[in-house]
């Protein structure tokens, strides 16, 4: 069983690649995720403002939005509490700018209470 994992994610991974060149061909939307990091004050229960929490508060309810609109696949975070956590959404833009100006529209990351990455995305299985 274990020699046949290789193969079945590199199928796995080329059959996400063909349906997302296939919906970028037919004009849909791309997909991409956007990678949030806790800044490391943060990580310490005790640390949190007011300010932190009601940032945290805006980001969730904006993130609430996008899900029902459509946009935000899912999103998530890991449950380990120490500097290895780390939040993800998947969302759909028209382009890499627009996924970029999502992702910097994120109340947490205006805020400054998280760092984020963006990356192209491919989901392989719903």
């Amino acid at each position: 069983m274990k020699k046949f994992l290789p193969i079945f994610f590199v199928i796995l991974c080329f059959t996400g690649s063909l349906a997302a060149q296939e919906s970028q061909k037919e004009g849909k939307k791309k997909q991409f995720v956007y990678v949030l990091k806790l800044i490391p004050r943060l990580l310490d229960e005790t640390a949190w403002t007011k300010h932190d929490e009601e940032a945290i508060s805006k980001h969730f309810r904006k993130l609430q939005k996008l899900h029902k609109e459509g946009t935000v696949l899912f999103a998530g975070r890991t449950l380990n509490t120490d500097s290895s956590q780390f939040g993800m959404v998947v969302f759909e833009a028209t382009s890499e700018k627009e996924a970029e100006t999502l992702m910097q529209e994120d109340d947490a990351v205006k805020a400054g209470i998280m760092k984020a990455q963006l990356f192209p995305f491919a989901v392989a299985l719903k």
